[in-house]
């Protein structure tokens, strides 16, 4: 699911906003949501901080643009990763806004067809792009890195994230060359996201993410598994082993 996060401080705007993108999440059957909105910037940098957020419509004139602008920067330095879609009255403004890795930029008053313009392309992108997206249905995208293991079940795929489960019809062979290096194979059962793995218990071969959520370590897998781990791990979050 798309997380969508609204910025404006113009209250009405932002509510307006809201609804037509609701609309349109209808029309073309987006696993989209709302995820928060807010007029208050610092509220803002904090919800980005402490939330997966994967599209962010941005005032860029909050109060002047310098203030906007400034807080496009603090944004790209906790979330480097987001979409990024500006709207402003001011069409002066784009030339700065595109600074900061802008994905579009929507001069208000902002129609419905040029909403859904952005929305369609944004959607396109996420669907043909190798970023940090991964492709569960022709209109269900999940963010890499809130995977934390996916687990086989007989012809379906279970993506486990911190908040909710996705399932598919397919099989780790048919996945497995569309994966980021980050997700290693540890089970018959289960493919996990080193990047998320709080710890391991070697002695019950039991894999720990961050969120107390478990799989498991074959015995097929394990020396390989622990090698990429002790070796080429690539995750920022592991803590310990135990090898008790």
């Amino acid at each position: 699911m798309l997380n969508i996060v609204l910025c404006d401080d113009n209250l009405s705007f932002l509510n307006g906003l809201e609804d037509i993108l609701y609309r349109l999440f209808v029309k073309h059957n987006l696993d989209a949501c709302i995820s928060f909105k807010t007029d208050c910037t610092s509220k803002l940098l904090e919800h980005i901080e402490n939330n997966p957020v994967d599209v962010l419509f941005l005032d860029i004139n909050l109060k002047n643009r310098n203030v906007g602008l400034s807080v496009a920067e603090e944004i790209r330095k906790i979330n480097k990763s987001l979409h990024l879609i500006f709207t402003t009255g001011h069409f002066e403004f784009v030339m700065e806004a595109y600074k900061v890795n802008t994905f579009d930029y929507l001069v208000k008053p902002i129609s419905q067809d040029k909403l859904e313009e952005t929305l369609l392309r944004l959607t396109n992108y996420l669907d043909t792009s190798n970023n940090h997206f991964i492709k569960i249905n022709s209109t269900t995208f999940i963010n890499q890195d809130d995977v934390h293991y996916i687990k086989k079940d007989g012809m379906k795929l279970i993506f486990h994230t911190k908040d909710n489960d996705f399932e598919t019809y397919s099989s780790f062979s048919k996945i497995k060359t569309s994966l980021p290096r980050d997700f290693v194979r540890c089970h018959k059962s289960f493919i996990a996201n080193i990047s998320n793995i709080s710890h391991i218990e070697s002695n019950t071969n039991t894999i720990f993410f961050n969120n107390s959520s478990k799989c498991y370590i074959g015995p097929k897998y394990k020396n390989e598994f622990m090698e990429v781990i002790n070796v080429g791990n690539s995750s920022n979050n592991l803590d310990s082993i135990n090898y008790t």
